[in-house]
């Protein structure tokens, strides 16, 4: 599976972040290939998950924004056990080292908003042991080029993104992908 996510970002760098229903149906006609569910329940997430995947895309559930789940191991077991996600995306490194051990995918999203965040970015990948890192907000390009020329597993920026500028300037930086919820960038 790691290879197949790898193979989807780089055909198309783009990746669909919904927050509601509206969005799902949008992105499933979008040329992204993985899409970032960021919202649901525990008695929606398996229907939200089963619907991208019957569009043959690549489901990655945010496992801190459905509701109904605690920030606990037993949440990843869940999304294992109950729905075909394909992964998870997290801010909690203790989550991302469970869905390694299950064998989900797993991304550890890092809000980079001061030095200290910046520089505990090593020491929660080590911990973690993610199979990518997202970098929020996305619109730092110089931070960003820092951090992929430091991390040893591929990056991904999110937040703010909003044109082809944008997008440009953080490939130019290094990231594999950018993930978005500003369905305009879905389709450029």
């Amino acid at each position: 599976m790691k290879k197949e996510f790898k193979e989807a970002l780089e055909a198309s760098p783009i990746i669909a972040a919904v927050k509601d229903d509206e969005g799902l149906k949008k992105c499933l006609s979008s040329e992204s290939s993985v899409i970032f569910i960021l919202y649901g329940d525990i008695c929606t997430i398996s229907d939200i998950v089963e619907t991208v995947k019957a569009s043959g895309k690549i489901a990655m559930v945010h496992l801190d924004l459905i509701h109904g789940l605690s920030a606990k191991d037993i949440a990843v077991d869940f999304i294992k056990k109950y729905t075909r996600a394909d992964g998870i995306i997290s801010t909690k490194p203790a989550l991302i080292k469970r869905a390694g051990e299950l064998g989900l995918f797993s991304i550890l999203r890092l809000f980079i908003i001061d030095s200290m965040a910046y520089e505990n970015i090593d020491r929660q990948i080590k911990t973690a042991k993610p199979d990518l890192i997202e970098i929020l907000p996305a619109l730092m390009p110089k931070i960003v080029a820092k951090i992929c020329g430091l991390s040893p597993v591929p990056v991904i920026a999110g937040g703010l993104v909003s044109d082809r500028e944008d997008i440009m300037a953080l490939l130019h930086a290094g990231v594999l992908s950018i993930s978005s919820t500003n369905e305009e960038v879905w389709f450029l």
